[in-house]
């Protein structure tokens, strides 16, 4: 797997979200889909990214959501495997009820349309030639503006310094032809890695394999480039509604109407700059006569 990785990263790729951050000969982009119906919540994602990025430990505490001790993505958790106990009816599925598990491992979506891009004041957040969005923490100032940009709530801040930290689809090794850590360690293939395009197609082929099998709640979210962000670069095999794992329905960059709304106030000001001066001009007629 690792040549055809390196193989992938190296070769050119036709104009996408890189081409347009301005990378002239950018390679092909590159993203996570994650099956999440062979997800066995053993959590060595979580650990593997933070051996890799050197992030801070957390989990630690009790928190009464079953065995998942890391609660949600943020600063110190940048992959989350979410456990999700479902006590399902007799006669709702093949195996006549009872309880489900369902697994998944979140990640930053690594959105098409990043509103986090469009409202980072000193550019440390950036697009990279991968497709993948990225934190430059040493130029972060902590204004926290793109926290409520996102809109999956996966940007936070750490509380020691208020810079925000997140997933970076370890991109010094992609650099280096190399998949990310999550993605290297997962025992069961659940975190697939590769690039995007080919990713979605496998996807869709895994979708109508589960059909198949009478697993009629299989679904795709986020491989959709015409969904409210463009489509994500990390997007997931669900098999149930998104809102019982945590993510919101149809999401939207929530930018989106930063372009009309700059519009309406560039007429507005010309307007009031208009009306300003045409007193002005009356005021002087009007001193001129006396």
């Amino acid at each position: 797997m690792g040549s055809l990785i390196g193989r992938n990263l190296l070769a050119g790729s036709e104009p996408g979200v890189a081409a347009d951050a301005g990378y002239a000969d950018a390679p092909e982009r590159v993203g996570f889909f994650t099956d999440t119906s062979v997800c066995i919540g053993c959590k060595a994602c979580e650990v593997a990214c933070k051996e890799w990025n050197a992030v801070p430990e957390d989990g630690l505490e009790f928190t009464g959501m079953s065995y998942d001790n890391t609660q949600g993505l943020g600063s110190d958790t940048w992959r989350h495997v979410a456990f999700i106990e479902q006590d399902r009816p007799v006669g709702t599925d093949a195996a006549g009820g009872g309880l489900r598990w369902l697994m998944s491992s979140d990640v930053c979506k690594h959105c098409t349309h990043a509103a986090c891009l469009d409202v980072c004041p000193t550019g440390s957040l950036f697009r990279t030639e991968f497709g993948t969005v990225v934190v430059q923490q040493d130029i972060c100032n902590g204004c926290g503006y793109c926290v409520p940009a996102c809109p999956y709530g996966v940007i936070d801040q750490r509380k020691e310094d208020g810079r925000v930290w997140k997933c970076t689809l370890c991109y010094d090794r992609l650099g280096a032809g190399q998949e990310p850590a999550c993605a290297k360690a997962c025992p069961t293939d659940s975190i697939q890695f590769g690039p995007l395009e080919e990713l979605r197609e496998r996807a869709a082929a895994r979708v109508d394999q589960l059909h198949d099998l009478g697993v009629d709640e299989a679904r795709l979210y986020g491989a959709d480039p015409e969904d409210g962000v463009g489509g994500d670069g990390a997007f997931f095999l669900l098999l149930d509604e998104p809102e019982v794992y945590g993510l919101p329905p149809d999401p939207v960059v929530t930018t989106r109407d930063l372009p009309s709304m700059w519009r309406h106030a560039g007429a507005a000001a010309l307007t009031l700059l208009g009306g300003a001066v045409a007193v002005f001009a009356a005021h002087g007629r009007r001193g001129g006569r006396r």
